[in-house]
């Protein structure tokens, strides 16, 4: 079986070398970590028990922040290591655990790769944030004995019936894993579908409401609003964006400072993805906006005054929380256009209004619970985001009410960690 996956992967690599090939290029990706996705990784403390941590990109390096605080304090005699697949989320990871935690790359699904690497890091536990059931590194983990669990585990509405064509090759995957635990109960019920064992799924709730920050206020952030002198002014941050939302944004933003009344409307525009600071930086300067860079500004390489109509781009990495501290109103991206939402956790926590477009499938049961308390706006079009804008700005006591109410959602859903960690401790004893 493995040599027909490691041929799978070899003509899926075939086909998509280009793509890679372009992205190595013209986008500064993939070029680090080759031998550590090889298999080649070394452990700090190789003398000591070994938890193996998988979180593929910054949201799910994120969501293990309580887990690995709990994991820590109540198993010090096992060495922590987590792994990523992006660029973006080992950056994170490294940003949050330094040297403190082994920090690599995870190992292609070749059998090879795989095998050298469970040789010699040594685990005995796999957590899998959300899924990442990779067939190769299932099988090795079953076969050497290691349990495998998935945590804060979900299956997306878009993936579900991807996966349901597919279940004659996943069964026997889930199958192998120990331990499903389920961010919400539709979660479950599409593991144990899929052929997880239904005595070996839980429902623990989502880390993120966890890993999300009940304060309205943040290190740095007042060095920010200095910097641009933002001051009173209100302040629309479009965080998370994605691919064509940006126009929408700055179509809406010109429709708002059109009015007397907006004059001193600022924006903030912070896309997802790093590689694309410099095509969203072109496309609010043919715009006809002023534009400036926080990248500069953080730098020192920018000292002069910014002016209330210039559009403030957020092309640094880790400050997206410095910028909703400062809101009168967010926008979380990814979600005017079908790209699964950006993680509004982080700014309804920090008790900010909270928009965001219609398609959130990856965020499915947070917009639900959200919504649900009147505690986040769900905008369909360019319309009705400038609708909805128009009226946070205009009427400040109906976006305390959706705010506040967003913010005790996620108060009433955290504990997901404790409840996990207890299920991880009774499989290890």
């Amino acid at each position: 079986m493995k040599c027909l996956n490691d041929l799978i992967y070899l003509l899926a690599l075939i086909a998509l070398s280009p793509k890679i090939l372009y992205r190595i290029l013209m986008q500064n990706r993939y070029r680090k970590g080759w031998s550590e996705r090889l298999g080649k990784i070394r452990r700090n403390s190789p003398d000591k028990k070994c938890i193996w941590i998988h979180a593929v990109s910054v949201g799910e390096v994120n969501a293990t922040k309580t887990i690995i605080a709990k994991l820590k304090n109540q198993l010090p005699q096992y060495e922590i290591i987590i792994s990523a697949t992006t660029d973006t989320g080992i950056e994170q990871a490294r940003k949050l655990y330094g040297s403190e935690l082994k920090v690599f790359y995870f190992p292609f699904d070749f059998s090879f790769a795989i095998h050298r690497a469970f040789k010699r890091l040594k685990p005995d536990i796999c957590l899998l944030m959300e899924l990442e059931v990779w067939p190769n590194f299932t099988s090795r983990a079953h076969r050497l004995g290691v349990p495998i669990v998935v945590v804060n585990g979900r299956i997306s509405d878009r993936s579900f019936p991807k996966y349901k064509i597919l279940k004659a090759f996943v069964k026997p995957l889930f199958r192998k894993v120990s331990l499903f635990l389920a961010q919400d109960a539709e979660y479950a019920d599409r593991f144990i579908a899929l052929g997880g064992r239904k005595d070996s799924t839980v429902v623990t709730g989502s880390l993120k409401y966890d890993t999300a920050q009940i304060t309205d206020k943040v290190e740095g952030s007042d060095k920010l609003a200095q910097q641009f002198a933002i001051g009173a002014a209100p302040l629309w941050v479009a965080g998370g964006t994605g691919p064509k939302e940006e126009k929408i944004i700055l179509d809406v933003f010109k429709k708002l400072k059109q009015q007397e009344k907006y004059d001193s409307l600022r924006l903030a525009i912070v896309p997802r993805k790093p590689e694309r600071f410099g095509e969203v930086a072109d496309l609010i300067a043919k715009s006809g906006f002023e534009l400036t860079r926080y990248s500069r500004i953080k730098s020192g390489e920018q000292n002069s005054p910014v002016k209330n109509d210039t559009v403030i781009l957020g092309d640094t990495m880790g400050d997206l929380r410095k910028f909703y501290s400062l809101a009168s109103v967010v926008f979380v991206g990814r979600s005017l256009v079908p790209m699964g939402g950006s993680d509004m956790m982080e700014s309804t926590a920090m008790g900010k209004c909270t928009i965001f477009g219609p398609h959130t499938f990856n965020f499915n049961q947070t917009v639900k619970a959200l919504l649900h308390a009147q505690g986040a706006i769900e905008v369909k079009n360019e319309n009705k985001l400038y609708e909805m804008i128009q009226k946070c700005l205009d009427a400040p006591q109906f976006a305390k009410q959706i705010a506040a109410a967003g913010q005790n959602v996620i108060k009433q859903n955290q504990g997901a960690t404790q409840t996990s960690i207890t299920a991880i401790l009774n499989l290890l004893k």
